[in-house]
This record gives structure tokens, C-alpha cells and sequence, in this order.
């Protein structure tokens, strides 16, 4: 994605973020996620954000942004900058999508889900050429791209099904909303993030996001290089499932944070001393600073709880 005269150009600083969903409070799964992209930022003299993606007012839950930005602070996990809520970004996204259009470089589609499964699961191009009206549709980008291999900074080498890869993705959805890919790239570029750590439910997401960068770089706009991207492992739990808010996953608890930041620790791979979980949230965290190894991160998939 990155052709010679870009390597010659000076490293920007290091710019991470962690951006959450306030569709309930934070588990063990998300801490995981918010302590690496911290410790990854810190340890490489970076900044570090936190984005609130509450785009999907169906699925949120009252005062959970709130109680998130408080757990974070609760486990020493300070941003840097103000804290940015996607529901602000709307004009942003239609400004983009906009663009898109004109450059014809998306187009509105009709197909329900139950077509697209009827047909293999991968959506076709059935629509791309019928200049259908914008009533009741969703807009697909013309995945041009197909991204399908990138390297990733924890898992190495990741190859993704190359038929998802090639698929026309929707960045507005049939509901009336901005759709994840949209939203998550176009403010990874609004806010200059240019290393991602996140977890390994992404990795197939991230060749459509690459793809996407690709096209937005080849506009005359403004030059647009992809973030580094690195994958941690899930937690799940002894059934298998993932944690997550929809799996009712326990909250991490705000008034005793050392245990699970401990775990959290262990977990990433970090080997912290044992006398390390009696110390303070403060302690814990600069430790954890000091001594974080990216490349002792588990390059599993999947690693159940501890």
C-alpha cells in the first residue's frame, strides 16, 4: 500500500486510539483491548484517544458512554485529547459519501440480506449498474481494491477469503445509518490515527478498510496513508463464546480495578511480577508502560479467560 517515495518520508508521530461502543459497560474482553492500544501508544511516546462510535442508537444503552469513560479512568487509562462522539460526525460522513458519488465510486442498492444469503452469503454487484433511486436503499462503495493479504503487527501475515475481500461493502445501511466501515475510517483519517490495536474479530474488517483507504487516498483531496494495524486475541469464555456486551459479558469493576488489570496483563502476554497485583492502579500502569512487549502478545486467535 506504500510505494517508494512514502517510505522516504519522515515517521509521523505515534497517534492510537481505543473506541469502544456505549452499548453497555466495559468487560474483561474490552479492557484487554483499551490496556494494549494504551501501553502500545505510551510505550512508543505516542497520544492516545478515545473515540465513543454511537452511531446505532438501537443498540445503546442510557448513561453507558458515561460509565465507560469512567472505568477508564477508574483503571489509569487517561486519553489525551478530547474525547470525540461519532454522533457528531454526521455532516462529515455525508460530506464523504458525497464526494464518493461524484467520483462514482458507490451506488444505491436494494438487495436484503436474505437475497445476498440465498446466494452464497457474498453480495454480487446485483445492483451496480441499474442506477437505482435513493428511496429505501443502502450505498455500497465500489470496492475497486479487494484487499486481501496485509501484514499485521502482532499476527504477522494475514490473509483474509478473498471473495469477502473483493465484495462492494455498504457504508450507509438501508435504516437510515452510517454503516461501521464508513464511519470507523473516515475518523481514523479525521483524526490522524495512524496505529490500530484492537482485537482479532477485525482482521477480515481490516482488508475492507485498507481497500477503502486505497481509494481515498487515490483522491486528489488529500493524500491518505493506512494506519498500522495489529491484532490482539479475544477472550472468550469456556464455551467458547466471545465476551461481549450482546453475550450479557460481567462488567470489570470500577472500585477494585487491580485484579482484572493484572489478568489483563497476563493475558497480553506482559509476565507481571506476582507482588505487582497488591500495588497501586498508578504503579500497575507504569509498570506496565515500562515494560510492554508487543512481541510477547499470543498470536492465538482466541484465548480463554482467565
Amino acid at each position: 500500500l506504500m510505494n517508494a517515495s512514502d517510505k522516504m518520508r519522515p515517521q509521523p508521530a505515534y497517534r492510537g486510539r481505543f473506541a469502544p461502543s456505549p452499548s453497555g459497560h466495559l468487560h474483561f474482553g474490552s479492557l484487554i483491548t483499551a490496556l494494549a492500544s494504551f501501553l502500545d501508544a505510551k510505550k512508543n511516546n505516542g497520544t492516545w484517544l478515545v473515540r465513543l462510535e454511537d452511531i446505532d442508537p438501537p443498540r445503546e444503552k442510557k448513561g453507558a458512554s458515561d460509565h465507560i469513560l469512567k472505568t477508564l479512568e477508574a483503571f489509569g487509562l487517561h486519553w489525551d485529547e478530547n474525547i470525540l462522539f461519532q454522533s457528531q460526525q454526521f455532516d462529515y460522513y455525508l460530506h464523504l459519501i458525497e464526494q464518493l458519488f461524484n467520483e462514482q465510486h458507490c451506488y444505491y442498492c436494494q438487495c436484503t440480506r436474505g437475497e445476498i444469503k440465498a446466494i452464497g452469503g457474498i453480495y454480487q454487484g446485483h445492483c451496480r449498474h441499474l442506477n437505482i433511486e435513493k428511496n429505501n436503499s443502502a450505498i455500497r462503495v465500489i470496492n475497486q481494491y479487494g484487499i486481501a493479504q496485509y501484514h499485521d503487527l502482532i499476527q504477522g501475515n494475514v490473509s483474509c477469503d478473498q471473495t469477502f475481500a473483493k465484495e462492494d461493502f455498504i457504508i450507509f445501511r438501508k435504516d437510515g445509518l452510517f454503516a461501521y466501515q464508513l464511519a470507523v475510517v473516515a475518523d481514523d483519517i479525521f483524526q490522524n490515527i495512524n496505529h490500530i490495536i484492537r482485537g482479532c474479530d477485525l482482521l477480515e474488517p481490516t482488508a475492507r478498510q485498507l481497500s477503502f483507504y486505497q481509494l481515498l487516498g487515490d483522491k486528489p483531496i488529500q493524500p491518505v496513508l493506512s494506519p498500522l494495524y495489529g491484532h490482539i486475541p479475544l477472550a472468550i469464555t469456556e464455551q467458547g463464546y466471545k465476551l461481549s456486551k450482546q453475550n450479557n459479558a460481567q462488567a470489570i469493576d470500577n472500585n477494585n480495578p487491580q485484579p482484572a488489570l493484572f489478568a489483563a496483563l497476563q493475558f497480553l502476554g506482559q509476565q507481571p511480577p506476582n507482588d505487582l497485583k497488591f500495588s497501586s492502579v498508578e504503579s500497575i500502569i507504569k509498570w506496565a508502560i515500562t515494560h510492554w512487549q508487543r512481541e510477547f502478545v499470543p498470536k492465538k486467535r482466541e484465548i480463554q479467560t482467565p
